[in-house]
């Protein structure tokens, strides 16, 4: 799951909720001014595009950019989201490793390497075999369909991309999101558990709503730069490992923490109760009014 290189502290600044935040080094950021939390009324399946900014202005101001996706071409990203399925992201650097020492890790190699020898390279990620198939079936694609370009591929409209991606075995939507936005640049929101997962606690969805409706509402209501909706993810996934846990939630001290509905109902994990004392982050506090 994380961008090919770290973001230029030199880039232009993205303005949500009328607060600049530079995409730059965050140490001492701090809001521009005191933040107002609308607890808005809203209805499962919609998210106010307001709520979701702030989300961002309180993640970004808590964390500071992530850095995602921790990849060194384009290339090795796509590997990289095709080997984060259903593992975690230190067996995918094993399996990167193995590939890079192999000297596999480009778009030739792979086409040429035997599959039950890229198999043996990718073991350490996880239904390996399952996973050879499907990079094999990438490659194969790209050769076929781009003459194996990236840059032809990624100068595909977003749509018609994401519909040969999904047609491919083994590519599911996550899968395609993080291809078209990590690798490609494309300015589609990737959609994960821990989306899902805050949104939900948060009474914004159901939990079975559609992936697609998720990824609308974010596309919806923010404005179409694939810059925010890289870091918009990275930071969302920062906080669902280190705050909104599956089980044991730390929602005292998350940034998000404002944002949660009051009060809160009982879960499947148990009694989130709000707690009302300063907001506490690992940078600077969130001041509320």
């Amino acid at each position: 799951m994380a961008a090919t290189r770290p973001i230029s502290r030199n880039a232009p600044s993205l303005t949500l909720q009328n607060t600049p935040l530079l995409l730059a080094d965050c140490s001492d950021f701090p809001f521009a001014k005191p933040q107002t939390v609308a607890l808005e009324t809203w209805t499962p399946g919609f998210v106010p595009p307001r709520m979701l900014s702030s989300y961002f202005d309180a993640l970004f101001a808590a964390h500071g950019p992530q850095h995602w996706w921790p990849g060194r071409t384009r290339f090795e990203i796509i590997v990289g989201a095709i080997l984060t399925q259903n593992t975690s992201w230190t067996n995918v650097e094993r399996a990167i490793h193995n590939l890079r020492d192999a000297r596999m890790l480009s778009t030739q190699a792979v086409r040429r390497v035997r599959s039950t020898r890229l198999a043996q390279l990718l073991h350490p990620s996880g239904y390996f075999r399952q996973k050879t198939k499907t990079l094999k079936a990438f490659v194969n694609f790209l050769y076929s369909s781009y003459a194996g370009s990236l840059g032809r591929l990624f100068a595909t409209p977003t749509a018609v991309l994401c519909d040969q991606l999904l047609a491919l075995r083994g590519i599911g939507p996550e899968t395609a999101d993080s291809i078209l936005l990590y690798a490609g640049k494309h300015p589609v929101f990737v959609v994960d558990a821990y989306t899902r997962r805050i949104l939900q606690r948060h009474g914004h969805v159901h939990s079975k709503i559609a992936y697609d409706e998720i990824g609308k509402m974010f596309e919806s209501s923010l404005p179409a730069d694939h810059q925010l909706f890289n870091e918009f993810h990275a930071l969302i996934v920062h906080v669902g490992k280190h705050f909104c846990r599956k089980t044991n939630p730390a929602c005292s001290h998350c940034p998000l923490n404002p944002f949660l509905p009051v009060p809160l109902e009982r879960g499947a994990t148990g009694d989130f109760l709000r707690d009302e004392s300063a907001v506490t982050s690992h940078r600077s506090p969130v001041t509320l009014p």
